[in-house]
């Protein structure tokens, strides 16, 4: 049976592969992997393709001034997920710190969404000139 792909979607969090396929075979059978709706949700708001991207980082809360150390697992040109066990609230404003052996990335942030234990989502705000062009190298072209 030929499969064909019809549509992949970039699938947050997937350890096994990047995209979550809907496909037909030459049969018209469907098959397709099925999303909790949560999960569901998160792919529905993203306005850009995540890429794995693994970095440290630091997160620090604007109203209090809290850091934590973290680690990035996947960035776009519009946010990152953000591995932590102590992931912040939803909504929270924050001002992130990437770091590679070579480069440092700086922005404020806003978690968009938290997985308790796992991690958060967070949305980049303005970025700094500096910053916009590092993340320009860190993502294909």
């Amino acid at each position: 049976m030929k499969k064909e792909a019809y549509s992949c979607v970039p699938a947050y969090g997937c350890l096994n592969g990047p995209f979550f396929r809907h496909a037909r075979d030459e049969m018209g059978i469907e098959s397709f992997a099925v999303l909790g709706k949560a999960r569901t949700m998160d792919l529905e708001k993203r306005r850009a393709p995540r890429y794995p991207f693994i970095a440290s980082a630091e997160v620090r809360t604007e109203i209090t001034g809290a850091q934590l150390a973290a680690r990035i697992s996947d960035i776009s040109s519009t946010g990152c997920y953000v591995d932590t066990i102590n992931p912040l609230a939803g909504g929270t404003s924050v001002r992130l710190k990437i770091h590679t052996e070579t480069q440092v990335f700086e922005a404020p942030a806003t978690v968009v969404y938290a997985h308790t234990h796992l991690g958060m989502g967070l949305k980049f705000g303005e970025l700094p000139a500096n910053s916009r062009m590092v993340l320009q190298t860190w993502l294909p072209a």
